[in-house]
């Protein structure tokens, strides 16, 4: 596999065939990303595609200090926050959790369960999946995730505390805590 190194200088030249390598690197990952925060498959899509649009237009910026690919990530990360902003998704309020209960359809039929996980996270609320994945996930701490999301520091822990609680129920209401 190439080097990122390499791609980059090709991308910052402009080279077409470069910047299909990149993306085609890239656009796996940030949309395993991007599908943490959203309810949608089209809506994660969209979240994808607009952070490897950002990811290019920033491409100059990046300083070869770290990781790109987490560098991308972190790009990926605020990108699905404004989409979600601009949603006007409430990120301390619990008003959907009733309507987060999973599709009654038996996640364990399901060929991998690592997509029936997948399920019991995207059936949580918004503001509890979006600071769990921040939290958990990203590794971003409270004081980070209450400046990200304009909510208290106390709020993002209790957020986070909840949706781990009720990660809990959903996944033992499936069977997935089992040890096979």
């Amino acid at each position: 596999m190439e080097p990122f190194d390499e791609l980059i200088a090709q991308c910052l030249r402009r080279e077409p065939a470069a910047e299909k390598r990149l993306y085609n690197r890239l656009a796996p990952v940030l949309l395993g990303l991007c599908r943490r925060y959203f309810d949608r498959p089209e809506d994660a899509e969209d979240a994808m595609i607009q952070s490897l649009l950002n990811v290019f237009h920033k491409l100059p910026q990046f300083r070869h200090e770290g990781s790109f690919e987490g560098w991308a990530k972190r790009i990926a990360v605020h990108t699905s926050l404004m989409a979600l902003r601009q949603k006007k998704v409430d990120f301390s309020s619990e008003a959907d959790v009733a309507s987060s209960a999973l599709p009654a359809d038996d996640l364990l039929d399901r060929a991998h369960r690592l997509d029936a996980l997948m399920a019991c996270l995207q059936a949580l609320p918004h503001g509890y999946r979006t600071v769990f994945n921040l939290y958990a996930v990203e590794g971003y701490s409270h004081a980070e995730i209450a400046q990200e999301l304009g909510i208290s520091e106390a709020t993002s822990k209790s957020q986070f505390s909840r949706a781990r609680a009720r990660l809990q129920v959903l996944v033992t209401a499936k069977g997935l805590n089992r040890a096979d």
